[in-house]
């Protein structure tokens, strides 16, 4: 099959969207499928994937439940789409976060009846954002156009649902075991009674770095070579005033390494004791749990319903009340005291880890793929497009489905 991977999102900056865009693409392209992935980029050094045409370097930031959406959108993009819509032909046009206004509208008004199109909603919000309830009219046209529908979670079912009902197929993130997995032999740089605390992601308010930081001022106090690595992308400011902070509180430990690149991110893991998520809300899935949890790390998480979708309270990590720096305090010093239940919890979590590798994750979006393709065949769809189409594409159409 002939497939375009599109994504609203600045491509290289780190991201959840991001990661399983890149991730589906190749494990696409390992079973012989022609992919392109269509993003914006604002030149931030990140992925540097294969096959991906940049459609708009420029980006808006959007405010939206705690945080910042780096959207690439531009007007003139329209045209740039249409050409190659007419040009590329693909069988498949599936869309990450279909209804984000970005260039993934584009790609969803204009393609061609012969083209099945598909939605994946990653997002989880308590509440639905005001401009995006306002703004339904408009959004209940394009969603219309899509032919099949995907959610990475229950949680993200049920956030879309609300909002547009249909029959939504749950297919979720993935994690490559290949790269987090870690062996029972793998070395470890630090000794028994030196723990670290691995935080990874932005530090926008909804990620919680504030709470964790105030449970690493209260356990610092009983553990003084306890350490905390924050690894993402974070403002030069941001780290100034947290370095501040820890001066003034007489905290040593804390460690701001910044971005790091994909094929680095494994070892900060390996060399990690508990992997901790403070986040408040509007989580859908949580790929850095997943990660850590291939990665045989034990987790301390805030209870919040996307969390509570991957994790089970005491067999992967341990939930804890969100905004709470006293319990997320108890529950590190729970497993800092208790190198058992650490081990436990972690080869849990490895176990867990290993239902969402992305050959499953393929799998079952390859089967969408081929129902949605011969759904549309059934309703003559594409047969009635044909006719337009050269043969090279037609005979295509016809052998590739099942691949």
């Amino acid at each position: 099959m002939k497939i375009a991977l599109v994504s609203p999102y600045d491509f290289p900056y780190p991201g959840g969207v991001t990661e399983h865009v890149a991730a589906l693409a190749v494990g696409l392209q390992q079973r012989g499928h022609e992919v392109q992935i269509f993003a914006a980029s604002s030149g931030y050094p990140g992925y540097d994937c294969l096959d991906c045409r940049i459609m708009t370097r420029r980006i808006v930031s959007f405010p939206i439940a705690g945080t910042l959406a780096r959207i690439g959108f531009s007007p003139l993009t329209s045209f740039t789409v249409k050409k190659l819509l007419r040009r590329e032909k693909f069988d498949i046009i599936h869309l990450h976060e279909p209804l984000t206004p970005s260039l993934t509208w584009w790609f969803l008004m204009l393609a061609s009846v012969q083209t099945a199109t598909i939605g994946t909603f990653h997002a989880y919000h308590e509440q639905p954002h005001r401009l995006y309830q306002l703004s339904r009219p408009l959004f209940k046209g394009l969603f219309a156009k899509l032919d099949s529908l995907i959610a990475v979670s229950p949680p993200a079912r049920a956030f879309a649902r609300r909002m547009f009902p249909g029959n939504y197929q749950i297919i979720p993130n993935g994690i490559d075991l290949s790269r987090f997995g870690r062996t029972a032999t793998a070395p470890r740089l630090n000794p028994t009674q030196n723990i670290t605390l691995l935080f990874v992601g932005r530090l926008d308010p909804r990620k919680g770095f504030a709470i964790l930081f105030e449970a690493f001022c209260r356990l610092q106090a009983h553990y003084p070579h306890l350490k905390l690595q924050v690894i993402g992308p974070v403002a030069s400011s941001t780290v100034r005033m947290y370095r501040q902070m820890a001066q003034a509180r007489g905290l040593t430990g804390v460690e701001f390494v910044g971005y790091v690149a994909p094929e680095r991110l494994p070892n900060f893991y390996h060399q990690a004791d508990i992997f901790c998520a403070p986040s408040l809300g509007c989580e859908s899935f949580g790929i850095v749990l997943l990660e850590a949890m291939a990665a045989g790390l034990p987790i301390v998480a805030s209870d919040i319903v996307g969390y509570r979708s991957l994790i089970t309270g005491g067999q992967e990590g341990l939930l804890v009340s969100p905004g709470q720096p006293d319990r997320l305090a108890v529950a590190l010093r729970r497993l800092i005291d208790q190198p058992d239940l650490r081990r436990r919890l972690g080869q849990s979590g490895q176990t867990k880890a290993a239902q969402f590798t992305w050959d499953h994750v393929v799998d079952q979006t390859l089967a969408v793929y081929n129902d949605t393709i011969w759904s549309k065949i059934g309703t003559g769809a594409i047969e009635a497009a044909a006719e337009n189409d050269s043969e090279a594409h037609v005979q295509r159409r016809q052998a590739n489905y099942v691949q």
